[in-house]
């Protein structure tokens, strides 16, 4: 894959944020920047486990969609779903209808509840997973890390399902656990920064 794409402003950005159109501002935007809330980390684990098998333009172009369909990724309503909501989902035309992963959102839901009930909430959680200093790999050289092998790994022993290593990586990269921007992209210092600002809800809890 192409580590750099000449964007119309003239400044060089990752190279899969030129691919299609709709890619450039979700990367300049939300990619790689470090989030801390248990809402918009639940919808993200939740669209990379439907994104396994796919194409992120896929996911992205429905994702209000799914917004939609999973009362806008609110795991404790969520996790009141039950068959006829599944039965829903199905013929809703809007999401990828496929029925283990539609389960698996709302299995993950329940399983959110008891994370946030154990560990005080998901971020706290998924910082922990944080790689150190010198834990980081080259950017855009890894599909899955130790780090992402170990969340997954966790996230299955606690029941969770479609989270396995290469989808926690990518929600990794995604939430900013990582600063995986392309060396020469514009949005790498910006990330950088971005971390550096930000107090990881992991070191919060422990203090």
């Amino acid at each position: 894959m192409s580590k750099d794409f000449l964007a119309p402003d003239g400044q060089l950005r990752c190279g899969w944020a030129g691919s299609v159109p709709e890619f450039l501002p979700y990367h300049d935007h939300e990619w790689g920047y470090p989030v801390a809330d248990d809402q918009r980390l639940f919808e993200k684990i939740c669209l990379e486990s439907f994104q396994s098998g796919l194409s992120w333009r896929t996911i992205l172009a429905k994702r209000e969609n799914f917004r939609a369909a999973f009362a806008g990724f609110d795991w404790t309503l969520v996790a009141r779903f039950g068959p006829q909501d599944v039965d829903r989902l199905l013929q809703d035309a809007g999401i990828i209808r496929h029925r283990g992963k539609i389960e698996a959102v709302i299995n993950n839901a329940r399983r959110a509840e008891e994370m946030v009930a154990a560990e005080g909430s998901l971020a706290a959680f998924f910082w922990s997973y944080e790689p150190g200093p010198d834990d980081q790999v080259p950017p855009q050289t890894a599909s899955i890390t130790p780090q992402s092998i170990a969340l997954s790994k966790e996230l299955k022993k606690r029941g969770w399902t479609f989270v396995g290593p290469t989808t926690c990586f990518a929600f990794m990269q995604a939430m900013g656990l990582v600063n995986d921007h392309a060396t020469d992209c514009i949005c790498r210092q910006k990330s950088a920064k971005a971390r550096a600002a930000f107090t990881s809800p992991a070191v919060q809890q422990a203090g």
